[in-house]
């Protein structure tokens, strides 16, 4: 579960099969992993039902739970420090 935990922390959200074909796990292994991580709370999941030619695929999207990876370096947007002068303003108030 470690395994599935770091791969999900470096690469954030993330389908059940790429998961299992990045660890190594097959993919039954990784669901029913993923199903005890969910009911523990450390990892957020989502089924996804997907169409493909007429075919059906059943997915689980993934992610760590209350995990917010670090701002992107570089430029800002004009939006986001308009927002950021907002929280300062109401913080001084």
């Amino acid at each position: 579960m470690n395994e599935i935990l770091q791969y999900l922390k470096k690469n954030g959200q993330k389908l059940d099969i790429d998961v299992a074909e990045a660890t190594g796990i097959s993919l039954t292994d990784v669901r029913s992993q993923l199903t005890e991580l969910a009911t523990k709370g450390k990892v957020m999941t989502c089924h996804l039902t997907r169409y493909d030619n007429k075919k059906t695929l059943e997915n689980m999207s993934c992610r760590i739970s209350g995990y917010i990876p670090p701002a992107a370096p570089g430029r800002k947007s004009k939006a986001q420090l308009s927002v950021a002068a907002k929280v300062e303003a109401e913080a001084e108030n």
